[in-house]
């Protein structure tokens, strides 16, 4: 029996897709949660705490996250046969994700005041989230290509 006759295997840009999906989920999570964190705090503190992890999402993004999804997007562009549909990420960040999920859980349950974490968990979420917007362009990009090499046919 062939193992590869049952690996689901998707085009390059579904895995585009995908990774941009997870990329913008995992921030929209991290920052409801923040959101839900600072909710019971007056209206300046609120602006001040969530407003600094904004800030501190821009660098984190640029010098970060936008790099990482670059490179993820150098390893997918070339491909031009199917892959498997966990592919979307190396087995290395799959690691990474794991340490993180652990990390994020581990300062849930901190003595560590909400309102404190709300500040990290802006910042990685808008950085992930302005990251994974990096996929869904290259996503349309490729969707466009498709469309005009059909029409070329």
């Amino acid at each position: 029996m062939n193992a590869a006759k049952f690996t689901p295997a998707v085009n390059k840009s579904t895995l585009v897709f995908l990774a941009g999906a997870m990329w913008c989920g995992v921030g929209i999570m991290l920052l409801t949660l923040s959101v839900k964190w600072l909710e019971p705090l007056p209206f300046r503190p609120q602006l001040l705490l969530f407003g600094a992890g904004a800030l501190a999402a821009i660098p984190v993004h640029h010098f970060g996250f936008s790099r990482i999804a670059g490179k993820n997007l150098e390893r997918l562009m070339p491909l031009t046969e199917k892959r498997c549909v966990f592919s979307f990420i190396t087995w290395r960040s799959y690691m990474i994700v794991i340490v993180m999920i652990a990390g994020g859980v581990m300062l849930r349950h901190s003595p560590i005041p909400k309102p404190i974490l709300a500040v990290a968990y802006t910042t990685i979420g808008l950085a992930l989230f302005l990251s994974g917007l990096k996929y869904i362009r290259f996503f349309i990009r490729l969707l466009a290509e498709g469309r005009q090499t059909t029409k070329s046919i």
